[in-house]
């Protein structure tokens, strides 16, 4: 269902009213209107008249993680399916989510399940919230499994909150280097060029090099913006739109040097902690690791995941199915043996999760501390060939001239 906003008048008093209302299409967005004896004057669909529209009531992780709250909350406080949606729904700001809430709304009053009500909605909840949900359902602990999406939602979250804040300062000192080094090379290599002209010198080769560099970068400034944002354009389209692109990038952070080991943590801490959820709230086994895999959003990580689950449909237990797995770290097996014989596997995933989680937010920060100084290496040894070939000609002029 579409949502309209309208300007109207009451038929009684011709008093003009606003509002908004949802409807399949505009014509069935004027008959509701004219059932509540309102004389519609204008019928716009939401988010056609702004261009920003869209921008604006874009659903962020927060807004996505109060609303899975707050259900989880009302619905664990004993409320009613109907009336937990629609405070919710009252309650949440964001427009696009308020949107969302209001279809999961009157689905659920025109008796569908809560599951399908979310289904209709696969942009806003992925397949490991829909599972979630449907277990929960089925089980009658759909609050507890609210609060563990909620949960791992804001651990998400707060994981890639510490990943760029961890990449802050890099981006800091990268900024102070190019500007430091622009500053150079526009505004005191050329000076030095013309000072050398005005004495009848021959630059030395350095501050030649330099020079031609300044001249190239001021003449062909545009065809360097088109190679630079070509490639770029270029580049995002083959990794983000085409399958070969999407799976070079995906091997590419699990081989790269430095931080190959920390996207690795990453994958399989996220598919021991998704296994748990789906595990504790009921979901079968083969469909856990299913979703779980699909969860950990590597295409060849997956693939080779994906082995394990033909295992398990042949008999094999997961942790002799894990066991064989490349990019697969040890614990997560070890601690599935130990989960099958205690009847406990949901319990003993999650804490193989929460050690790599930990080892993961370790290793981060160790990477920015170490990317710190070698930025600043880098940074001096630029500057000292800048200032190298800017300074020594000055020094070498002075002392021609003293001699």
């Amino acid at each position: 269902m579409k949502r309209y906003n309208y300007r109207a008048k009451e038929k009684k008093t011709g008093k003009q009213v606003k509002g908004s209302i949802q409807a399949d299409n505009e014509r069935l967005a004027g008959h509701l209107l004219v059932q509540q004896d309102l004389i519609p004057e204008s019928i716009v669909e939401e988010g056609t008249t702004n261009p920003f529209t869209k921008f604006n009531n874009r659903i962020t992780t927060k807004d996505h993680i109060m609303f899975t709250k707050q259900l989880a909350t009302l619905i664990g406080a004993g409320l009613p399916l109907s009336a937990s949606l629609r405070t919710v729904t009252e309650q949440t700001e964001n427009k696009g989510m308020k949107a969302v809430g209001e279809e999961i709304l009157a689905a659920a009053e025109s008796g569908k399940t809560l599951y399908e009500a979310f289904s209709a909605h696969p942009h806003v909840f992925n397949g490991v919230y829909l599972a979630l949900v449907q277990a929960g359902e089925k089980s009658g602990t759909l609050d507890i499994a609210l609060k563990r999406l909620a949960d791992q939602e804001e651990k998400d979250a707060a994981m890639l909150g510490k990943i760029r804040g961890a990449l802050v300062y890099p981006a800091i000192i990268l900024v102070v280097i190019l500007a430091v080094l622009g500053f150079m090379m526009f505004a005191v290599v050329p000076q030095v060029q013309a000072l050398y002209e005005d004495m009848g010198e021959e630059l030395p080769a350095l501050t030649q090099a330099l020079v031609n560099m300044t001249d190239f970068v001021i003449n062909f400034w545009w065809l360097i913006l088109i190679i630079v944002f070509g490639g770029i354009g270029a580049l995002v389209f083959f990794v983000k739109r085409t399958e070969p692109g999407r799976h070079v990038a995906d091997a590419f952070k699990i081989h790269v040097p430095l931080f190959g080991g920390l996207f690795r943590k990453l994958y399989v801490s996220r598919f021991a902690r998704t296994a748990e959820m789906l595990l504790a709230t009921g979901v079968p086994m083969v469909d856990s690791i299913t979703i779980s895999n699909e969860a950990v959003s590597n295409s060849v990580v997956e693939a080779e995941y994906a082995k394990a689950i033909e295992l398990i449909k042949g008999g094999k237990t997961l942790s002799e199915a894990l066991a064989e797995r490349e990019y697969m770290l040890p614990l997560i097996p070890q601690m599935a043996g130990i989960g099958e014989e205690s009847g406990k596997i949901d319990e003993m995933l999650g804490k193989a999760a929460q050690v790599y989680e930990t080892e993961l937010y370790e290793q981060i920060e160790n990477i920015s501390t170490m990317i710190e100084p070698i930025l600043m290496v880098i940074m001096a040894g630029l500057i000292g060939v800048v200032v190298g070939g800017t300074l020594l000609p000055i020094y070498s002029l002075v002392n021609s001239v003293s001699a």
